[in-house]
């Protein structure tokens, strides 16, 4: 592979780009709109920044990622090369189908067409094109330049070339695949969630509060953040929607959403992007528990 086209240039598309373009790859990052595109590129060049004044890259490393970068609007590009297209939009099914059909009538047939989802089935997106057999997740971790796993799903149809081609391909990111099969949050959200789930439960009934509930988990099960400021980081309407994924899915109880989730999504707090969630945020950075 070569070629790369990722679809959406938010958070996960640009990071997305970012390890291609960083890893040799020719990307094209493609959005609806220009300012979109441009703010994704920003933002790749501020984390390849980072990553100079770290001493992980040089000056020279930075520039060549950036030259092998190219911007599209969604009416603009063109797919006659592309091996390997990447949709990185919001988490709703009838938005990615929609993309992968057109995906599907527009790039050559030997294209390889994969979702970021974090949830939804990948099965279920290859039926929405004639190409089932070349459909296929792959699951990044946020902030993408820096989180080495990438979950790689096979889809009902996926075959086993297209499985193989996506394993390299991964690897030449110098990040890591793990398979798993195409069932209803996969494997990392399918334990994450109910754990945040769990913790929200706890913090509605009155068990700790919420800095309390996370520190707990912190220094007893030695994990990074805690799950509530977890949840606010990947962003409380992401967890909702992967947790309604799971429900219906499963029809269980335990994959329910809690209440307190929902009205706060309701609400209009989805955590560090809005500037409110579990905690108050500003300028990207904790100020303290919301409640």
């Amino acid at each position: 592979m070569k070629n790369i086209a990722i679809i959406g240039a938010g958070t996960m598309g640009n990071g997305i780009a970012h390890a291609f373009a960083q890893s040799g790859f020719h990307v094209t990052l493609v959005d609806r709109n220009m300012e979109a595109l441009e703010n994704g590129k920003a933002n790749i060049e501020k984390n390849l920044s980072r990553q100079v004044s770290k001493g992980t890259i040089d000056e020279a490393a930075k520039q060549a990622a950036l030259d092998r970068l190219f911007l599209a609007t969604i009416t603009e590009v063109e797919y006659d090369i592309t091996d390997l297209v990447v949709e990185a939009i919001y988490e709703n099914f009838e938005a990615k189908a929609e993309i992968f059909r057109s995906l599907d009538e527009k790039c050559p047939s030997t294209t390889i067409l994969a979702s970021n989802t974090s949830s939804i089935s990948i099965t279920k997106l290859a039926a929405a094109t004639s190409r089932p057999d070349r459909v296929i997740g792959m699951h990044f971790m946020n902030p993408v330049p820096v989180m080495k796993l990438v979950e790689v799903i096979k889809g009902y149809a996926t075959s086993q070339a297209t499985l193989n081609a996506v394993l390299e391909a991964t690897k030449a990111l110098g990040k890591v695949p793990v398979p798993a099969n195409d069932y209803p949050g996969f494997v990392a959200n399918r334990i994450l969630m109910p754990m945040i789930n769990e913790a929200i439960c706890a913090l509605q009934e009155g068990v700790a509060g919420i800095a309390e509930i996370d520190e707990i988990m912190k220094l007893g099960m030695a994990h990074p953040m805690g799950p509530l400021l977890l949840a606010d980081f990947i962003g409380l309407d992401i967890c909702l929607s992967i947790l309604n994924v799971l429900y219906d899915g499963y029809k269980q109880p335990k994959y329910a959403p809690n209440p307190l989730l929902v009205n706060l999504v309701t609400a209009g707090d989805k955590g560090a992007k809005t500037g409110k969630g579990f905690y108050i945020w500003a300028e990207g950075k904790v100020q303290g528990p919301s409640f």
